[in-house]
């Protein structure tokens, strides 16, 4: 029952705030709005309101929003002329189209920068099992040491350590080590050793032998601060997730990772069950998927109508109606197939008991 009710929070918040992008701008701009939609399809429930409905459909997986003259081929009365869509100067209709993905991404940073005000858990530099025959072993560190600097760069984040040592294989560091309140400096030469990053690409880091402490401690930031970060760490994922795009297309990582309505759902139930802060965050990382993803460049999708329009910038005019309904229906025979594809591994891992995250 948790999954299925942080499925629904979760996708209907996400869904609204998108909608909710293009609705907003295309009022602020004087396009009239004929329907605000949560789900497609069929209607469950709705009302109107001055000339907009406002909807809850029959399947949740999406929402739109119908303006006057959206549709190429529309016949618009000469009374909402200058409302319609298709009427606005270009620019406008580009705004209004990147709306929709752009609040996502800011939904994204606003839910990070208040987590950066509430408080976030950081791991400590505090070192935890030392292997043996290791670059730390032989420079004696123990168990419950903790680096406070290296090379006279002050350190406490177990994530700062890690950045500097992987950067410097076959550099001496000198360590300033903390024990039962004495400090004392150390030197070191991280080895190169092979890893996997997130990607599953294998690199070269340096590396000394030390596992954490797991120790955490309580990080706040000032409101300026946690906003810049948040805006901060939007842009990272968002960039992280074109470069995990692109590794898919290059078949780098395997095309088995995509995952579907299933696997959000069974993700959205375990950070349910992990705390407010997890399902928060989760939130946070599916706004960032949903809105870069949505400015492909793909046609139905948003990324493809703001295509369509950086080809009529250069062309100084439209693309034939024509055009646009063959792109339309190649754009969603792409989507359905890779909506299809993301249902099948969804539906093999639950069938051989497999998550992304397993070990």
């Amino acid at each position: 029952m948790t999954t299925i009710i942080s499925f629904i929070v979760l996708l209907g918040l996400l869904i609204f705030v998108h909608e909710l992008g293009h609705f907003l701008l295309a009022k602020r701009l004087g396009v009239g709005v004929l329907k605000f939609s949560l789900g497609f399809g069929p209607k469950l429930i709705g009302k109107k309101i001055g000339e907009t409905e406002y909807l809850i459909s029959a399947f949740p997986l999406g929402g739109y929003v119908k303006m006057i003259g959206e549709d190429p081929g529309e016949v618009v009365s000469q009374e909402d002329l200058q409302r319609s869509f298709q009427n606005q100067p270009l620019l406008r209709r580009t705004a209004i189209v990147a709306a929709g993905p752009v609040f996502n991404l800011i939904l994204a940073a606003l839910i990070f920068s208040i987590v950066f005000m509430t408080g976030v858990p950081v791991l400590t530099s505090k070192l935890g099992e030392i292997s043996k025959e290791s670059p730390a072993f032989s420079a004696g560190l123990k168990k419950g040491d903790r680096i406070v600097s290296i090379d006279g760069t002050p350190l406490r984040r177990w994530d700062e350590m890690v950045e500097i040592i992987q950067r410097s294989s076959g550099v001496r560091l000198t360590l300033s080590i903390e024990r039962e309140g004495k400090r004392f400096d150390v030197p070191v030469i991280p080895e190169k050793k092979k890893t996997r990053n997130i990607f599953g690409e294998e690199r070269e880091v340096g590396m000394i032998g030390v596992a954490s402490g797991g120790e955490f401690i309580q990080e706040k930031a000032s409101p300026h601060i946690a906003v810049l970060k948040g805006f901060g760490k939007t842009i990272d994922i968002s960039i992280l997730t074109i470069v995990g795009v692109v590794k898919i297309i290059q078949r780098i990582v395997p095309a088995d990772t995509i995952g579907g309505p299933i696997l959000i759902a069974q993700l959205a139930g375990e950070q349910a069950s992990a705390g407010l802060t997890s399902f928060i965050l989760f939130t946070a990382m599916i706004s960032i998927n949903l809105g870069v993803l949505n400015l492909l460049p793909i046609p139905i999708l948003d990324g493809g109508h703001l295509f369509f329009f950086l080809i009529e910038a250069i062309r100084r005019k439209p693309l034939s109606v024509k055009m646009r309904e063959v792109a339309q229906q190649i754009g969603l025979f792409i989507i359905i197939g890779l909506m299809i594809f993301a249902f099948y591994n969804d539906i093999m891992r639950f069938l051989t008991g497999k998550v992304l995250n397993s070990p």
